[in-house]
């Protein structure tokens, strides 16, 4: 995947809670509909890519190369996604075992 790939997708899945100049109290309600509009840009990207594959699979496509980005890109911004819901979980388990 090229880095100009990585970028789109990166710009696309914009990660929440990462603006250290405002506390997160100020921020919390911003920060989780970042989070969802990430998610529903998610689910786009993975629409996309199943409809280009359905429509290269019936030769509807001309250039199966726009499958082939959108199927990467929806697989890395997948990746993305877990990445960050892995840490998030993380971070919520290590908060929970400081208050026990």
């Amino acid at each position: 995947m090229s880095v100009g790939a990585v970028a789109a997708v990166s710009a696309t899945l914009p990660v929440a809670g990462l603006d250290a100049a405002r506390p997160a109290e100020a921020t919390g309600g911003a920060q989780f509909a970042g989070v969802l509009g990430s998610v529903e840009q998610l689910q786009q990207l993975q629409s996309t890519s199943q409809e280009l594959g359905v429509r290269a699979v019936t030769g509807d496509l001309d250039d199966v190369h726009d499958y082939t980005i959108a199927a990467q890109q929806s697989s890395l911004a997948l990746e993305l996604t877990a990445a960050v819901r892995n840490k998030a979980v993380e971070a919520f388990t290590e908060i929970m075992r400081m208050q026990v």
